[in-house]
This record gives structure tokens, C-alpha cells and sequence, in this order.
């Protein structure tokens, strides 16, 4: 039935229909009742898989950008999802960059957001992951730099937020790539990341010896970046002990949407239009790194072809968003079935 309801919340703006979903999965997820049968209707068959240290019930994950604010985590994990990432979340609360920001663009199944991390911020975000945990359940939390934060500065923002969320989650990603927040991609940089990341594993190992446990630092990397900077990015990744990758963020290359009336929209380009691409540097990434970093397969993510397809390349686990958007809250199930069979 979710093509009907699909087709409904596509009549409003993508803002909204987003908003209104995930308000029906945040009071889904606060009662017992309506977990139950969520859990029923859209749990699929088991597949576990183990990655940097942590065991997932089957590899299929949420990518960060759908529940930014932690609001609805309980409830979507109703549907199936191996592991949650939530965020994007910056220390301080923002309000992105200006509406319109998010557009759809069915004929390709993509969506084009310019959204800039809009949040409430760590402290409120923090709130929202403090109480009992889904059962089995891995919890991710993807962190940025707030807006006004200039890159020089950008350790202070990253550092706290290693702080604050080392003691709620299970790992911690470091987004380095979103094409919405001005000069974040040159994080990227060789010089740049490693020293980035060099703070930022030395805190970790501070949290892991204050909480007795490890905790898992990856990093997401742009689906845009050349060979010789997928180079420089990966030796410093690997210099300072980053247990994964995710692969890839968003592009702003038009490829496949050209002919789109919204293929003009400044943003990030997610989707069907992108598994092709972020395929690609999956493999480029597992073949450079000959297996040693676990990947986080995200992007295009539309059915069970095309998670096999992202694992098949080197992937240990896949991740979804704009698939979640137009196949609706049985994708996980479909997707776990097909790998089935």
C-alpha cells in the first residue's frame, strides 16, 4: 500500500512530508504497542555481519540525514535496520541554509537537498539517545561542524562532539564531505585530515580507556573526489587508525538527472542516480586498502540488486536514505529477502 501512501506525501513539500514522517515514527517508537506490531509486519530475515568490532543483526543501516535530531530512532528501528545513524549533528543548534532546500525527483528516484545541517544541537540530540536501546540495535551518530565555525577552528567543534556522544553510541562518523556547508569537503585534504583526524583518535583513546570499551571512528568521504585525492584521503585514514569508511556522501555531479527541470538546484544529489558512481569508489577503495578498513556502502541504495551490488564491490554493510523515501517502510525487509534469495 505505500505507493498510495507515497503518492499522498508527495503532494506536500518535501520538508513537510519528511516532518510528518518522522512525527508518526517517533510516537510509534514511544509505545510498546505500535513497536510490536512494526516489528512484526517489517522485521526481515537475519544476516549477521560483523564490522569494526561490532555485531549487526543483517547489514542493512539508515543513513545519516534522515532522523538529524535522534527524534524517531526508536521507531525506525522497528523496521528492520541492522544499525541507525543519526545526525548529522553539530554542537550548537543552526538552522541550515534557506527553504526551499530539499527537492524530489521521482522520474529518476533522487532527491537534491542543500539542507546545510540544520539541527538542534549536541546537547538536545544527547537527550534523545539517553534511556533503553532497541535490542540489538547499533547506534551510530555522524558529526559535523556547525556553520559559523571557520575549518581552521573546525577540531574544537568535532572534538566536543567526540566528547559528548563516545558515551551514547556505538560509533561515531566523522562527516568531512557534505557538499552543503561551505569549505567542509577541503577537510578532506591530506594534510588537513590527517591532523583532523590525529586529535580526534587520540580523544578516542582517551574515552576508550575512561569507558572500558572501544569505540569505533569512521570517516565519510565525497563521492566526487579524484583518484589522486581518494589517495591522499585514504593514507590518512589509515595513518591514524580509522576503523572505516563510509562510502559516499552526496554528489553535487548532475549524472543521469541532466534533463531534470531541478537538475539546476545547488545541493548534494542522492539516489538512484548516484549507485553507479558511489559503487564505484567503493570498489576503488577496497582494492587500495586490499580489505583492511570495513565499508559502509551508502548511496543508491534501492532494492536488493543494489545492495548485493555495493557488497559485492567490498562493502561490509549498506546503508539507505532516499530509498527509504520512495520504497517505503518495508524496504528493509525487501531488500534482507532478496539477499535471501
Amino acid at each position: 500500500m505505500y505507493p498510495f501512501f507515497r503518492s499522498l506525501l508527495f503532494r506536500l513539500e518535501p520538508e513537510q512530508a519528511h516532518s510528518l514522517t518522522l512525527g508518526l515514527l517517533r510516537l510509534a517508537g514511544s509505545l510498546s504497542p505500535f513497536r510490536a506490531l512494526l516489528r512484526n509486519w517489517f522485521s526481515g530475515p537475519g544476516k549477521p555481519v560483523g564490522a569494526f568490532g561490532l555485531s549487526f543483526t543483517n547489514p542493512v543501516g539508515l543513513a545519516a540525514g534522515y532522523d538529524k535530531d535522534g527524534l524517531a530512532w526508536r521507531g525506525l528501528a522497528c523496521l528492520g535496520f541492522g544499525h541507525i545513524e543519526v545526525g548529522t549533528v553539530t554542537p550548537r543548534p543552526q538552522d541550515g541554509n534557506p527553504r526551499p532546500r530539499l527537492f524530489r525527483l521521482p522520474a529518476e528516484h533522487g532527491l537534491i537537498n542543500r539542507l546545510g545541517f540544520p539541527g538542534k544541537g549536541g546537547d538536545f540530540v544527547a537527550d534523545q539517545l539517553g534511556g533503553r536501546r532497541p535490542k540489538e540495535l547499533v547506534l551510530g551518530v555522524n558529526l559535523g561542524k556547525n556553520k559559523d565555525t571557520p575549518l581552521e577552528a573546525a577540531a574544537r567543534d568535532y572534538l566536543e562532539l567526540v566528547q559528548k556522544f563516545a558515551p551514547l553510541a556505538d560509533y561515531l562518523v566523522i562527516n568531512v564531505s557534505s557538499p552543503n556547508t561551505v569549505g567542509l569537503r577541503r577537510l578532506q585534504a591530506r594534510q588537513a585530515l590527517e591532523e583532523l583526524l590525529g586529535i580526534l583518535a587520540e580523544e578516542r583513546q582517551a574515552q576508550v580507556l575512561k569507558l572500558g570499551r572501544h569505540v569505533p571512528l569512521l570517516v565519510k568521504l565525497a563521492p566526487d573526489l579524484s583518484e589522486g585525492e581518494l589517495d591522499d584521503a585514504l593514507e590518512a585514514i589509515l595513518a591514524t587508525g580509522i576503523d572505516g569508511i563510509i562510502a559516499t556522501n552526496t554528489t553535487v555531479e548532475r549524472e543521469g538527472v541532466s534533463g531534470s527541470r531541478l537538475a539546476s538546484e545547488a545541493g548534494g544529489l542522492s539516489g538512484a542516480p548516484l549507485r553507479q558512481r558511489s559503487t564505484r569508489m567503493v570498489s576503488q577503495i577496497y582494492q587500495r586498502t586490499e580489505g583492511r578498513l570495513p565499508i559502509i556502502g551508502g548511496g543508491g541504495v534501492m532494492n536488493a540488486r543494489d545492495a548485493k551490488e555495493k557488497l559485492e564491490a567490498g562493502a561490509t554493510l549498506v546503508q539507505v536514505y532516499t530509498g527509504l523515501v520512495y520504497g517505503g517502510p518495508g524496504l528493509v525487509k525487501e531488500i534482507l529477502k532478496g539477499m535471501s534469495r
